[in-house]
């Protein structure tokens, strides 16, 4: 079961690269920040992939890295503005859809299939999602479904669960075809170069980084290194959707990140959403 670690320390990674990212867009472009983050844990990346033996690399290896990439890069971009528009405890939470758009990806893409305690976790997901936004109002039982619509960080949340249960199956394909730290720093170095004009053509063509933004941007990279390294390992050694099940749990650690350090309110309405979220994720990871 390491890989139930890997991923757990994933999802601390994750909630707390968040986390950074949040207080840093305060003051800069969300398309520098999400720049920044890739570029300050590229040098890591880089090590790692240094130290890395070159697998062989064949068709299939190439063409789920060159088809997931594209889509990476959009997933990236619309998961940073989320972060901006909405508190973080009303858009982190909406990845724990991932698993539910991963049954279909994962069953075409790598053949997998869902059992009976997957649907029950689906279930759990929907309703911990709904109890999420029940705090948004008290006038109907249907308010908060609409309330999901009305937050704009919430919508594109679940537009970029969409896309990372499509890229964690090809994720997943490209690992088999090669190895999880070599395909790991390869892909998100490759992503770092591709998504540098983007960066660059946001932000008047020129791109300045202060000594003040080391200081923020750093821990950010560090984390978020980290946090591809671990998801890698973890990725590698089971099922897709059991992993990125395991991984959502940087939902509950970003909801008390919200309440802490960005002084979000109704944190006991939103965590008890977030808590039958992770109850969802867990029969999912039972199912194994």
């Amino acid at each position: 079961m390491l890989w139930v670690i890997y991923a757990l320390l994933t999802a601390i990674m994750f909630a707390t690269s968040d986390a950074l990212t949040k207080r840093a867009l305060a003051s800069r472009d969300e398309y520098f920040v999400a720049w920044a983050r890739l570029v300050f844990a590229f040098p890591i990346l880089l090590v790692s992939l240094i130290f890395t033996e070159i697998p062989v690399l064949d068709k299939t290896f190439w063409t789920a890295t060159l088809t997931a990439l594209p889509l990476e890069i959009i997933a990236i971009v619309l998961y940073t503005k989320a972060l901006k528009v909405s508190p973080l405890s009303l858009t982190v939470p909406f990845l724990a859809f991932t698993p539910l758009f991963l049954i279909f990806f994962s069953y075409i893409i790598l053949g997998e299939r869902i059992s009976i305690g997957g649907g029950i976790g689906i279930i759990l997901i929907v309703i911990g999602s709904y109890l999420l936004n029940f705090q948004k109002t008290r006038l109907s039982f249907t308010e908060p479904f609409r309330a999901i619509l009305k937050e704009p960080g919430s919508r594109l949340m679940i537009i970029v669960a969409i896309i990372y249960s499509l890229t964690s199956s090809l994720g997943k394909m490209a690992i088999e075809h090669s190895s999880p730290i070599f395909f790991g720093s390869l892909y998100f170095m490759l992503m770092t170069v591709l998504f540098t004009p983007i960066a660059i053509s946001k932000n008047q063509r020129r791109i300045s980084i202060t000594k003040k933004d080391l200081i923020s941007l750093l821990p950010i990279g560090f984390t978020y290194s980290l946090m591809i390294i671990f998801h890698m390992l973890a990725m590698s050694m089971t099922k897709v959707s059991y992993m990125i099940s395991v991984k959502r749990t940087s939902l509950l650690f970003s909801v008390i990140y919200g309440y802490f350090l960005f002084k979000e309110e109704s944190l006991a309405e939103r965590l008890t959403g977030c808590i039958i979220m992770l109850a969802g994720v867990t029969f999912i990871v039972l199912s194994r």
